[in-house]
C-alpha cells in the first residue's frame, strides 16, 4: 500500500468518525431538549428529519456533480460549516438552534459521505479490498457513534436534569472538526478515475437510469429498512432507557453506547467472515437472530420503575442484552452496499453512493418518527416490536438481490468468454 493511500484512508475514515458523533447524537439530544427546553417526544423525534431530509435533497442533488468539485474539496467544506454548526449551540441554546445544528449537519454530511464512499474506489483494487475496507469504514464510523455517547455523558449532569451544561461539548467537537480539516488539507487526494468526461446533465441522467435497475431497485429497498430499523433503535435508546427500564439520564446514554459497540464490533470482524460464508447467508442469520431477540428481550421490560440510585450492578438485565442486537444486524449495510457498488463501474460509483445516502436518510428519517410516535402514543416496548416488520421485509427483499446479482454474475461471465472466443 502506497503511504498516500494509506493517509487519504485515514483521512476517509477521521472525517467518517467526526460525523458518526455529530448525526448520532440525535438520539441523546432528543432526550436532552425533553429534558432541557421541555419538548414532546413528538416534536423532538422531528430532529431526525433535519438530520436526514437535507442529507437526502443535497445528496439528490449533488452527487452526480460531486467528481468535477472534487472529493478533498467537498470533505473539507462538509468538516468546516458542521465545525461552524456546532460553535451555534453553545451560543445561542434552543430547539431551533438543535434544529439547525442538524440541517447544517445533515447538508454537510451528504457531501461527506457522498465523497467517502465513492472514493472506497480509488484505495482499494479489488472487490474482496473493497467489502473489506467497506466494513472497516463504518465498523469505525460506530466506534464514532460509542465515543459520542460517552463524550455526551460526561457533559450531562444526572443530578440537575434540565440543566443546559451538556451544551459545552459543542466546543469539544468545533475542535474535532477543526483538526480534522486540517489533517485532510494536507492529504493528497488522486481522484481522475472517478471522472466519467460527460456533461453534468448526463452524470445527472445517469442517476436517474440506475434507478430503473432491478437490482439498484431491490438495494434500494433492502437499505430503507435497514437504516429505518437502525436509525430507529439507535435514536430512540436512550430514552427508552430513561423511561422504559428507569436509568438516570446519563446512565440511559451511556447504556446505548453498547448498542454502538457491538455495532463497531460486529462490522470491524464481519469481514473474515463474510469472506468465508459469503454475505447472503451471513446477512440471513443476522436477520433471524435479530427478530429472535428482539422477541425474547422485550417481555424484560415490563414493570420496572425509576431508580435515581441505579448502579450497573442493579441495572435491568434488558439494558445489556437489547443493544446486543447491534452484533446481529451489523455486517447487512456495509455487505449490501460493497456489493451494490463493486457491480458498477468507478465513475457511476457517485451516482450510486446519492442513491444510497438518500434512501438510508429517509429510511432513518422514517424509522426514527414512527418509533417516536409508537412510543409517544402507545409505549416504549410497541414501538421497538415494530421493528419486526422491516426485519421480514429486509429477509424478503436480499432472496431477490441475491437472484439479481446471481444473473449479473452469468452476464459478465458470459461475455467475458464471448470476448475470448
Amino acid at each position: 500500500m502506497k503511504p498516500s493511500t494509506g493517509r487519504m484512508k485515514f483521512s476517509l475514515a477521521l472525517v467518517y468518525f467526526v460525523f458518526a458523533i455529530l448525526l448520532n447524537s440525535v438520539g441523546t439530544v432528543i432526550l436532552q431538549v425533553i429534558l432541557t427546553f421541555g419538548v414532546d417526544k413528538t416534536s423532538a423525534s422531528h430532529l431526525e428529519a433535519y438530520k436526514d431530509i437535507p442529507i437526502a435533497v443535497a445528496s439528490f442533488l449533488i452527487a452526480p456533480f460531486l467528481p468535477r468539485l472534487g472529493y478533498k474539496n467537498a470533505l473539507l467544506g462538509a468538516v468546516t460549516v458542521a465545525g461552524l454548526a456546532c460553535c451555534l449551540m453553545p451560543i445561542h441554546p434552543g430547539f431551533f438552534t438543535t434544529k439547525m445544528l442538524f440541517l447544517l449537519c445533515g447538508l454537510s454530511f451528504a457531501f461527506a459521505k457522498v465523497s467517502i464512499y465513492s472514493s472506497v474506489a480509488l484505495v482499494t483494487e479489488n472487490p474482496r479490498q473493497h467489502a473489506g475496507f467497506m466494513s472497516t469504514v463504518e465498523g469505525l464510523f460506530m466506534v464514532g457513534v460509542l465515543s459520542g455517547y460517552w463524550i455526551f455523558s460526561y457533559f450531562i449532569d444526572s443530578e440537575q436534569p434540565k440543566s443546559d451544561s451538556w451544551l459545552a461539548v459543542y466546543w469539544l467537537l468545533a475542535g474535532l472538526c477543526l483538526v480534522t480539516f486540517l489533517i485532510v488539507a494536507s492529504t493528497p487526494f488522486v481522484e481522475s478515475p472517478t471522472r466519467s468526461g460527460q456533461g453534468a446533465d448526463k452524470d445527472f441522467a445517469q442517476m436517474l437510469k440506475l434507478m430503473a435497475r432491478p437490482l439498484v431497485l431491490i438495494f434500494i429497498v433492502s437499505a430503507f429498512l435497514y437504516v429505518l430499523i437502525e436509525q430507529g433503535i439507535g435514536t430512540w435508546l436512550p430514552t427508552f432507557n430513561n423511561q422504559i427500564l428507569g436509568l438516570p439520564s446519563a446512565m440511559s446514554v451511556q447504556a446505548t453506547s453498547i448498542f454502538a459497540a457491538t455495532l463497531a464490533v460486529g462490522r470491524l470482524s464481519a469481514g473474515p467472515v463474510i469472506e468465508k460464508f459469503g454475505w447472503y447467508p451471513v446477512l440471513n442469520v443476522s436477520l433471524v437472530s435479530m427478530g429472535c431477540l428482539v422477541v425474547v428481550t422485550l417481555p424484560l421490560t415490563v414493570g420496572l420503575t425509576a431508580n435515581p440510585e441505579m448502579t450497573w450492578a442493579t441495572a435491568p438485565k434488558a439494558a445489556f442484552i437489547f443493544p446486543l442486537i447491534g452484533l446481529c444486524m451489523s455486517p447487512i449495510y456495509p455487505a449490501l452496499s460493497s456489493v451494490m457498488l463493486s457491480s458498477l463501474p468507478k465513475y457511476l460509483h457517485s451516482s450510486m453512493t446519492g442513491l444510497i445516502v438518500i434512501f438510508s436518510a429517509l429510511g432513518g428519517s422514517t424509522g426514527s418518527i414512527i418509533t417516536g410516535y409508537i412510543f409517544d402514543h402507545f409505549s416504549g416496548q410497541k414501538a421497538f416490536y415494530f421493528s419486526l416488520v422491516p426485519i421480514t421485509g429486509i429477509l424478503i427483499a436480499i432472496f431477490f438481490f441475491k437472484k439479481e446479482t446471481d444473473k449479473a454474475r452469468e452476464r459478465f461471465s458470459s461475455a467475458g468468454q464471448q470476448d475470448s472466443a
